[in-house]
């Protein structure tokens, strides 16, 4: 689709969000939020007719890309047979996506609970762990994020939870494994490993065994910095796990449904958990949408004994009708092994390329469409290029990259030091090597800020 200007129209959008949208994580005065006219594929554009490369897939879910006929007509024919039912019944759309996602995930999670989001996902699973268990206590790691409800944010580990903390939640956090910013003092991969798995028992020994229900943990942390976690680490925590009778949990909100090349990111480390948290690109955002996972074991807590939650739109038919178009054509197009062989032979050697030559790149780390720069202003001492959580002139280069890379076409995702590059996983060869090219300009930018 071809862009039409229409800035009239484009004038009235923003007056009336500014008068009357609330946006979230935001102070309300202080941002400009961009009206836009359209999306289509890998781009959308705003009411001037300019054109953006979006890096960010939405908020990294529209897996694959904006407007696909397939899933905007599954979508169409849902709403004409049925728009809605209550979630007590069984219907066609329900059941299929259901049968669907079961059949993708891990090992034994062959029940869905379906939720409208990644949050709410969150909440019900530590909620079954917890009846499952009589314990109360959870475990999450720092350098995370869970989402934006109560029990969600207080498992969050990055700045976004202190406004919402009053340490009543029952969680408890731990560092997980970063060589690059190591908390451990490694030099390798394998102590990293080794000394974070040590480090989780010893808080588990000292917090008490017998009262922690569950480890949540990110398979590979999103906006926390995409750091896919070392050789073992997982199947190590699996087995903590098991010793104790805790039980696992991993958030794949963000990196399932092809995100890393595999249709869940627990496959690439061959670990099974107990529940599994699923939702943005179970149907690329099309409709609001999510879920858990359940395994056998969990689910026959809950054969006799009533389930205490749900939600008055749990597995609502548009939402589940999409999931089962987005899922068929991410089986029918090869959007799963899209992503996987462009990350290996596209993205991966363009950013360590980039790395070489950008003394503002202290690390790229990444798999399939799920790739993170950390941005430095010094590569031997890896002092970060603003400080932890800076905000207005403190943030001032990591504005400045950003400007710089809107002004190249391409719309960054940027989160603290770095910037993420999670395109739609069916994006192809020449708009990834369009993204890469501004991303290579705008980084120059950021050179600028270093030391």
């Amino acid at each position: 689709m071809t862009p039409q200007p229409d800035p009239e129209v484009g004038a009235a959008v923003k007056a009336a969000d500014r008068a009357h949208v609330f946006h979230s994580w935001s102070a309300q005065e202080l941002i400009d939020p961009l009206a836009v006219a359209g999306a289509e594929g890998s781009y959308f554009w705003d009411f001037d007719g300019r054109r953006y490369l979006d890096f960010t897939s939405g908020l990294v879910y529209t897996n694959i890309g904006y407007q696909h006929p397939k899933v905007v007509a599954a979508i169409q024919e849902q709403a004409a047979t049925m728009t809605t039912f209550a979630p007590a019944f069984a219907i066609e759309a329900r059941s299929e996506a259901a049968r669907l996602i079961a059949e993708r995930t891990p090992g034994d999670l062959d029940k869905i609970f379906f939720t409208n989001a990644g949050a709410d996902a969150v909440e019900h699973a530590v909620r079954m762990a917890r009846l499952h268990t009589g314990r109360a206590k959870v475990l999450s790691a720092y350098r995370s994020y869970h989402g934006g409800t109560q029990q969600a944010v207080n498992l969050t580990g990055d700045p976004r939870r202190w406004a919402s903390d009053s340490a009543a939640a029952g969680v408890v956090h731990f560092w997980a494994p970063f060589l690059y910013r190591s908390r451990f003092y490694a030099e390798t991969e394998e102590q990293e490993c080794a000394r974070a798995l040590e480090h989780l028992e010893t808080t588990i020994a000292f917090e008490g065994p017998g009262t922690i229900a569950a480890i949540v943990l990110e398979t590979i942390p999103g906006t926390a910095g995409i750091m896919v976690p070392p050789p073992g680490y997982l199947a190590g925590v699996r087995e903590i796990c098991d010793k104790y009778g805790i039980v696992f949990v991993l958030d794949e909100v963000m990196a399932g449904f092809g995100r890393t090349g595999e249709w869940f990111a627990a496959d690439l480390f061959d670990v099974v958990p107990d529940l599994m948290t699923f939702a943005k690109g179970v149907n690329s955002g099309y409709v609001p949408l999510g879920g858990v996972a359940i395994s056998g074991a969990i689910a026959e807590t809950f054969a006799k004994r009533p389930y205490p939650g749900g939600l008055t739109y749990s597995g609502h038919p548009l939402a589940c009708a999409a999931a089962v178009a987005t899922i068929n054509v991410m089986a029918e197009e090869g959007v799963v092994d899209n992503a996987k062989h462009l990350g290996a032979t596209v993205v991966e050697p363009a950013l360590r390329e980039l790395a070489g030559r950008h003394p503002s790149v202290g690390e790229v780390r990444g798999v399939g469409m799920f790739w993170a720069i950390e941005l430095v202003k010094n590569q031997e001492t890896r002092e970060p290029l603003v400080p932890y959580n800076a905000a207005g002139e403190a943030n001032a280069a990591m504005a400045a990259f950003g400007a710089a890379a809107k002004k190249q076409g391409l719309w960054p995702f940027i989160n603290m030091n770095r910037t993420h590059v999670v395109p739609p996983c069916n994006v192809t060869e020449a708009e990834l090597k369009e993204g890469l090219a501004a991303l290579d300009t705008a980084l120059t930018v950021a050179d600028e800020y270093t030391a």
